[in-house]
C-alpha cells in the first residue's frame, strides 16, 4: 500500500480584516483582503464583508474578473444583464463570471437584511473576455467531507477527491469548514498554490499559528513537489469555528484597477468605461424586485 507524502505549509503572515461604514448603501462593511499589494495574494484581489438593508448595491458593470459571493446570514436578492434574478440563503454562494462585461445588483431581499463575504478572482490576460457566466451553487449542490466533528462544504477544487460543483476559469479550491472544538482538518493543496483561511465564527490554530475570528492567515507558494497540507485546529472551546479556505496557483501578470474594472492596462480599464457607457455591456436591465 503506497502512502501519500505531504509537507506540511506554515502561515506566512495574519491579517485584521478593517472595519469600516455605514455608507451610502450598506449599514457596515469590512476589508478583509485589500487591493493593496496584489502580488502578495494573487490570484485573490479583494474580499469584503457587508452587512446589508437598503438600498444595498444596485445596478452596476463589472469586467475582467470573477466574484464569489458567499451568504452569511439572512437573503441576498440578485439581478443581472444575463436575465438571471433569484435569492441566495444562509450557505449559498453566487459564482459570477464577468469577463467581457456584466451588470447586476445586489440586495436585501426585502430591503431586510443580508450578511455576505465577496471575494474578487484574478483571471489571466488571455481569460479577462471570455463570455460571461454566472452560476448558483446552493448549499444542497455543494459537496460535503465528514468526519467527526469536521464538515467541509466544497464549492470548488478537487480535494481529497471530492469535486465542487462550480466551474473555473482559473483553477481554484474553495471550502466552507466548520470544526467542532477541538477538531482537526488538513486539506491537501498543491505546493505551487496560495492559500487564506479566514476565520468567520470562533477561532482556530491554522498551520500551528493562532488566528482569531475575523482575521485571515496567509499561506505562501512552496517550493516542495510534494502535495501540501494546512491544518485548522478549532480552539474556540464553547463554540463551533467556521473557516473559509480559498487557495489558488498566482497567475503573476500586470493588474490595474478601475472601480468595478479589473484590467492588464490603464488604456483597457478607459476602454471599459467606454464600452459600458456605450452600450456594449448590454442595457441596465429593468427586472422588478423580487
Amino acid at each position: 500500500m503506497t502512502t501519500t507524502v505531504t509537507v506540511p505549509r506554515k502561515v506566512d503572515r495574519v491579517r485584521t480584516k478593517a472595519m469600516g461604514g455605514p455608507t451610502d448603501q450598506v449599514d457596515k462593511n469590512a476589508l478583509v483582503i485589500a487591493p493593496d499589494d496584489v502580488t502578495r495574494t494573487d490570484p485573490f484581489l479583494l474580499m469584503a464583508e457587508d452587512w446589508i438593508s437598503s438600498p444595498g448595491f444596485e445596478w452596476h458593470p463589472h469586467r475582467g474578473l470573477e466574484t464569489v459571493t458567499v451568504v452569511l446570514d439572512g437573503v441576498l436578492e440578485h439581478g443581472d444583464s444575463l436575465g438571471h434574478a433569484g435569492a441566495l440563503e444562509p450557505g449559498d454562494v453566487q459564482w459570477m463570471t464577468a469577463g467581457r462585461g456584466i451588470i447586476h445588483r445586489e440586495l436585501a431581499f426585502r430591503n431586510e437584511f443580508a450578511h455576505t463575504l465577496q471575494l474578487w478572482l484574478n483571471l489571466p490576460t488571455d481569460k479577462r473576455m471570455v463570455e460571461t457566466r454566472y452560476q448558483d451553487v446552493r448549499q444542497a449542490d455543494q459537496a460535503r467531507i465528514e468526519a467527526p466533528g469536521v464538515l467541509v462544504r466544497v464549492v470548488s477544487g478537487n480535494p481529497g477527491g471530492v469535486s465542487g460543483p462550480a466551474k473555473n476559469h482559473w483553477p481554484i479550491t474553495g471550502l466552507l469548514v466548520t470544526l467542532e472544538p477541538g477538531s482537526t482538518y488538513s486539506p491537501v493543496l498543491s505546493p505551487e498554490d496560495r492559500a487564506f483561511a479566514f476565520v468567520i465564527e470562533g477561532g482556530a490554530s491554522v498551520g500551528g499559528t493562532a488566528v482569531s475570528e475575523g482575521r485571515i492567515a496567509w499561506s505562501d507558494p512552496m517550493t516542495a513537489t510534494e502535495p501540501t497540507t494546512l491544518e485548522l485546529r478549532a480552539t474556540d472551546p464553547d463554540r463551533p469555528t467556521t473557516v473559509m479556505l480559498f487557495s489558488g496557483k498566482p497567475i503573476r501578470e500586470r493588474i490595474v484597477f478601475g472601480g468595478p474594472f479589473v484590467m492588464g492596462s490603464r488604456d483597457e480599464i478607459e476602454e471599459a468605461f467606454l464600452d459600458f457607457r456605450r452600450g456594449r455591456f448590454g442595457p441596465i436591465p429593468r427586472l422588478a424586485r423580487l
